[in-house]
């Protein structure tokens, strides 16, 4: 089920607003551009996917997002696919180039069930030449602790209003989940709309574990958004897998 935060019509609205293009996105976009077919897996509004069609991007594009309220606003182009549902909902047989979970959607995934899941079902999607790119932060670095309420972020919105939305971390933070409560306020509105998460911190050891398992191999890795080495004080684990030629291919009835 999809956090308040994306599920919510009005708060799906003012999501790019919040989370405008930046260095990630340029990221994606070169990759996005550079492959033929392209699953965009939690692809949100599809800010990154109608972006690429508007440079030029003639192949298929699909994004795919669990939050129906996200998927109105992608809809608005009809030049893309939009699936709503995730990777244990939906299945696709070597069908795409490049599959990616941009904005940390891969930090959603909270078990080691729904993780291996989606991982069989990315892999399933790829051709054998395919890449699989994500990104989570890099739990080394404790990004959640300068999640507080005294550092609120401010957006204007498209008719110059002011959106405010801050950050509270349920303590003491254990094991590898942390929970937080996001807090929007909005001139418009009678009170302020709150939405409750969770995400999943995971190492890189961990997660090689579990892309091994799936059938991936790490082909790059970075630490930033400028290809930079990662390092244990990177603040981002950056991701590029590409299918084992090794790995056998799951068959009809594996989960």
């Amino acid at each position: 089920m999809a956090d308040r935060s994306f599920s919510d019509l009005s708060l799906a609205a003012l999501y790019d607003t919040l989370n405008p293009w930046g260095p990630a996105e340029d990221f994606y976009l070169d990759l996005v551009l550079s492959a033929r077919s392209v699953l965009d897996v939690g692809c949100g509004t599809g800010q990154l996917l109608g972006r690429a069609r508007e440079t030029g991007h003639e192949g298929r594009l699909c994004g795919l997002d669990p939050a129906a309220a996200m998927l109105v606003q992608a809809r608005r182009r009809a030049d893309v696919e939009w699936v709503l549902g995730d990777l244990t909902t939906t299945r696709w047989e070597r069908e795409f180039d490049l599959v990616v979970m941009t904005g940390h959607a891969f930090q959603v995934l909270l078990t080691d069930g729904e993780l291996r899941l989606a991982l069989a079902a990315a892999r399933r999607a790829l051709g054998e030449d395919g890449r699989f790119v994500f990104e989570t932060r890099n739990p080394a670095v404790r990004a959640w602790e300068s999640w507080t309420p005294e550092r609120a972020r401010e957006a204007t919105d498209a008719h110059g209003e002011v959106v405010r939305v801050r950050h509270d971390v349920e303590t003491p933070v254990a094991g590898d989940r942390v929970t937080f409560t996001e807090t929007f306020e909005h001139p418009r509105w009678d009170r302020p709309r709150m939405s409750r998460s969770t995400l999943r911190f995971l190492g890189p050891a961990a997660l090689d574990g579990f892309l091994t398992e799936a059938g991936f191999a790490v082909h790059e890795r970075f630490g930033d958004w400028r290809r930079g080495p990662f390092t244990p004080t990177a603040p981002e684990i950056i991701t590029v897998a590409r299918p084992r030629e090794s790995s056998p291919r799951p068959g009809p009835g594996d989960q």
